[in-house]
């Protein structure tokens, strides 16, 4: 049995499941800078797939030699795909047209091989290919990622699964990712918006450098967020503030309060949003890390 999805974390999405081919985070939209302005049974592994130096991160290859990468790439992850996996991805909202059906444990064995490359990343992105997109985000350099290059791909996103993908492995880690939660939830796309909330959340669970003042500004977007029936766009809404509200005390006790305004609220999807944060927020675990965390800083 082909398992699928298991993403971020431990109680975020309703759309991700349990299994291999997943974005990268456990548990749909789960757990979870240097700019703060807010502040199936599967064949053998392909021999054609490219080796290359972990560390290549720039362009040393002319255009013919990308092309030739980009295409035994994406013959490598023809050759450990599967029927079963490709027809399982309907099930879970992840187009298939241009997909071939490979587990997230393959892709990543595939990119460690591959190493860190950004230009292949690039040239794998354009290919529009799922998994060619799961492996980009695997592959390339966050230290090289442009702005510019964040709102393409972003444009792009066309499911909750790549979506968080390169959000939850790449985006993050970018300096430009707090910005671009504050331009995204202005976005009108359902996927694009769904953006900003996925890159909250992964914030909140990566960056263990920032402060308290980096995160509370972000719950007014938050709130103003709340309001949209969209299913991806509530489901994200939801993940960053449970992710926001596990970090800190100070966190905790304003993302509980937005909470419980939330599920008070006669807007269904509010009400919804309040109390799936809430039931996650006050849960004995969370509680007790939460004040072993008060006590640490006493």
């Amino acid at each position: 049995m082909v398992r699928f999805f298991s993403v971020v974390g431990a109680g975020w999405g309703a759309e991700q499941v349990s299994g291999e081919f997943a974005p990268l985070h456990t548990r749909g939209e789960e757990t979870r800078g240097e700019s703060k302005t807010m502040t199936g049974t599967r064949k053998a592994p392909s021999k054609s797939a490219p080796k290359r130096s972990p560390d290549k991160a720039v362009a040393t290859r002319s255009q013919a030699e990308l092309e030739r990468e980009v295409a035994s790439t994406l013959t490598a992850l023809k050759q450990i795909s599967s029927k079963t996996g490709r027809d399982a991805m309907a099930r879970y909202a992840i187009p298939s047209h241009n997909a071939f059906g490979v587990s997230m444990a393959a892709m990543q064995r595939l990119a460690r091989k591959l190493g860190k490359d950004h230009e292949l990343a690039l040239g794998l992105w354009k290919t529009g290919n799922y998994e060619a997109r799961t492996v980009a985000a695997l592959v390339d350099d966050p230290k090289l990622v442009t702005p510019a290059q964040m709102d393409r791909w972003c444009k792009d996103f066309d499911s909750w699964a790549i979506c968080d993908t390169i959000c939850f492995k790449l985006f993050d880690k970018t300096p430009h990712a707090y910005d671009k939660v504050e331009e995204w939830a202005d976005l009108d796309g359902e996927f694009q918006k769904r953006a900003a909330f996925a890159l909250l959340a992964s914030l909140a669970l990566h960056d263990k450098q920032a402060d308290d003042k980096a995160f509370l500004p972000t719950l007014a977007r938050i709130e103003d967020a709340a309001s949209d029936e969209r299913n991806f766009v509530k489901k994200g809404v939801s993940w960053a503030l449970r992710g926001v509200g596990r970090r800190s005390p100070v966190l905790h006790a304003a993302s509980v309060k937005l909470s419980r305004k939330l599920a008070a609220s006669t807007d269904a999807v509010e009400r919804w949003i309040g109390k799936d944060a809430l039931k996650d927020l006050t849960k004995p675990a969370v509680t007790k890390r939460i004040e072993t965390r008060r006590a640490a800083r006493s």
